[in-house]
């Protein structure tokens, strides 16, 4: 009975500690499960963040403002001129075409285009025997009558003859005299005169030409009296005046400039052009032709020590203009202009800018107000720096390394 109950408390025993082990068995892999699960929850939470993170990371560099490239240069002082400019010919304003007075043969050729003549000088000669003999004959009867006067002048002195008596010889001596003035006057038709001095520019009769009355021969222009006629708008009427400095530009190729000034002003204005009339004075300068095509220059005014700022810098808005100044930090500012005076490159505002700002020249379109810019050879200085400080940075750690 003894044995009995040993054996049963014994088994008894043996059970309980398999229940135990069991038991202690499944709380461990319980244990295991839950810590299984709390790791795969925790994984999708890093995912979560490093997702979240990364879109920040991609917002940041959207919202980073990029640097437009663009070229500035540096405002300085220097000359500048308002100018107008027109287009013209040159004209001579003495310039004459020389006529035939008398119908004859052209006996004799004294000049040719191009010569220089003065006033008065004989250019050709026609026939004139009959002339000659003309003027002779009333010549004689002119002497004849002269002494006759003479002789009838002492009888009426003396009363001898009747006052009728020496009106009519009085009579006959003038109307021979008057006779001998055409005869004369007939000769001279018959050399052809130079009337004002100049270049014969144009021959238009030959040795033999029979000529007719009135029959144009010659043109003789004064070339110290060209002038080139150009038509101001009225609204720079003000600028004008007599004596103000002129350019005068040949269009031909290698042609220096040539100086002039303003001569005339015309009293009116074209009505139907609004333009003023100028005449100004180019004479006594070499290279210059009458019917040349010459570009004229008005200066209106001058300055010697202006602002010049490019005009390839200026943007204009509607009836504004204005620039961009790079300021600190890479930026620009967008300042407002008037031109004072203005060229064919440059222009002087009347203020808002000093010597030494930099404007921007190249890549102003698009541009606003406060823009971040970069200049040419920024980046490359900028990607140098990096270069240089990374090395630095490398060069340092393989020291401490080896230190070490």
């Amino acid at each position: 009975m003894s044995d009995v109950r040993g054996t049963w408390i014994g088994s008894l025993g043996i059970l309980t500690l398999g229940c135990v082990a069991a038991l202690t068995l499944g709380c461990a892999r319980d244990a295991t499960a839950d810590a299984s699960a709390g790791s795969a929850t925790a994984e999708p939470a890093s995912n979560e963040e490093k997702d979240k993170t990364k879109g920040q990371d991609g917002e940041d560099k959207e919202k980073k403002e990029e640097a437009v490239p663009v070229e500035v240069v540096a405002l300085e002082r220097g000359p500048i001129e308002a100018v107008l400019r027109f287009s013209s010919n040159l004209e001579a304003e003495l310039q004459v075409e020389v006529h035939s007075e008398a119908k004859r043969l052209v006996r004799e050729l004294l000049v040719e285009e191009g010569d220089r003549v003065a006033k008065g000088r004989v250019l050709l000669r026609l026939q004139d025997e009959e002339q000659r003999s003309a003027l002779a004959k009333v010549k004689s009867q002119l002497d004849k009558a002269e002494r006759e006067y003479t002789r009838q002048e002492e009888l009426y002195r003396q009363q001898l003859i009747s006052e009728q008596t020496f009106h009519d010889a009085t009579y006959a001596v003038e109307q021979l005299r008057l006779a001998y003035a055409d005869a004369q006057r007939e000769l001279g038709y018959t050399e052809v005169r130079a009337p004002i001095s100049g270049t014969v520019t144009t021959r238009k009769v030959n040795l033999g030409d029979q000529v007719q009355i009135g029959q144009h021969l010659f043109d003789v222009v004064d070339f110290d009296s060209l002038v080139a006629l150009v038509y101001v708008p009225e609204k720079h009427l003000a600028e004008m005046r007599t004596g103000l400095e002129a350019r005068v530009l040949p269009q031909t190729a290698g042609a220096a400039a040539h100086t002039g000034r303003i001569k005339r002003i015309a009293p009116v204005v074209d009505p139907k052009t609004g333009t003023v009339k100028v005449t100004v004075d180019a004479s006594r300068q070499a290279g210059l032709l009458p019917g040349m095509y010459v570009d004229v220059e008005l200066v209106t005014a001058a300055r010697t020590d202006a602002l010049l700022v490019p005009k390839r810098a200026v943007i204009y808005d509607n009836d504004q203009m204005f620039v961009y100044r790079l300021d600190a930090e890479s930026r620009v500012k967008r300042v407002f202009i008037e031109a004072r005076l203005a060229d064919k490159n440059f222009l002087e505002p009347a203020a808002g800018l000093v010597p030494g700002d930099q404007v921007v020249v190249a890549g102003q379109a698009g541009l606003k107000d406060g823009a971040l810019v970069s200049l040419p050879g920024a980046a490359d200085k900028d990607k140098k720096e990096e270069s240089r400080q990374a090395s630095d940075a490398g060069g340092s750690g393989t020291v401490e390394k080896a230190s070490l």
